[in-house]
């Protein structure tokens, strides 16, 4: 067991300061970004030694929650009020459209009105959002649900960050970012050498901050160091709606279009157009799968001029067409997150 460690927020004879978590775990839930969160929580109680923290886990039927690799956890207590000195994370996974309920809803609202600090792991900034708790904030989501919730709700200043706090709102991308999110408050109750002891006790040797970015650089992304073509890359993504032609990005990078060519044959095994092509039908598969967008919506903000052309191209690279694809995984209107 680590030494306990005196915050630096208190006098040495002061009564440690006591927070209470309740984790809403909605159904299907991911267990990592739960697990990321309560964890740590655990551990700061063994290194301050005693139970400056406690939670309790909440569910719609206050009975029993399952995550999504079908494990079960009993819960201890349905939606019923909280103290308003009571933190909120509201746990989300696959299909959190579908466990964004009315009565979820309904609760995450009436614990807002009442000053109760909330927060959304995984794709539960989400239900914040659905729940009007995030307009005008920032916030993050995985990077993979990114273009879903930016089209439903334009009112959020969504960010690329592992994690937000923005006053009593919190949100994070999912995976282990909720330990950087929980090791952030519990420097900010007990001090930096309390957060970086209980790092040290999880074998987590590198604190993100909400200034660092989820996705991994694009360099090892690709798996090729290449300055150029990194920086080729990155301008694609960022212009998905509206394509630059290989000629320009040749150009903005100072090169030849038959250079960029080359670039991308040497370590991409395939054209500019053809990669460009690639990202662009990417997120026309997340927007089909995640949004109800109608197909020449979901067209238009790829960068196709027509829903023929879509079509086309779609079916060529995923032998199926979109209206199938949104058929086939019994979507209707298309709208689910999930990782």
């Amino acid at each position: 067991m680590p030494p306990a460690v005196t915050s630096s927020k208190s006098a040495p004879n002061a009564a440690p300061r006591k927070k209470r978590f309740v984790f809403l775990l909605l159904n299907r839930f991911t267990m990592l970004s739960f697990a990321g969160a309560i964890e740590p929580l655990r551990i700061a109680n063994r290194v301050l030694g005693s139970q400056a923290y406690s939670w309790a886990l909440a569910g719609e039927d206050g009975k029993e929650a399952v995550c999504s690799n079908g494990a079960a956890f009993k819960l201890d207590m349905g939606l019923g009020e909280i103290s308003r000195e009571d933190t909120v994370l509201v746990c989300g996974g696959i299909d959190v459209q579908d466990a964004t309920t009315k009565p979820v809803l309904n609760w995450l609202r009436r614990e807002a009105r009442r000053g109760a600090a909330i927060g959304g792991l995984c794709t539960a900034a989400y239900t914040l959002a659905k729940a009007g708790l995030l307009d005008g904030k920032r916030a993050t989501i995985h990077w993979e649900n990114q273009d879903s919730f930016l089209e439903e709700f334009e009112q959020v200043r969504l960010t690329k960050s592992v994690f937000v706090l923005d006053g009593n709102r919190m949100s994070t991308a999912g995976g282990t970012a909720s330990i950087d999110l929980m090791l952030k408050i519990i420097a900010s109750d007990h001090g930096e050498e309390v957060a970086n002891t209980v790092a040290d006790q999880l074998i987590y040797s590198s604190i993100r901050t909400d200034q660092d970015t989820q996705r991994l650089s694009i360099p090892t992304r690709i798996g090729v160091r290449h300055p150029k073509l990194s920086q080729v890359i990155q301008m694609m993504e960022a212009n998905i709606e509206d394509p630059i032609s290989p000629a320009d990005l040749a150009e903005q990078v100072g090169m030849s279009t038959r250079q960029l060519e080359r670039l991308f044959r040497r370590y991409l095994n395939r054209s500019p157009k053809r990669y460009y092509m690639e990202l662009r039908l990417q997120k026309a598969r997340n927007l089909l799968m995640q949004t109800d967008m109608s197909v020449i919506n979901v067209a238009l903000a790829c960068g196709f001029a027509s829903p023929s052309h879509f079509s086309k191209c779609y079916r060529a690279h995923y032998k199926t067409t979109p209206y199938r694809e949104r058929g086939t995984h019994g979507v209707p209107g298309g709208a689910r997150l999930s990782i």
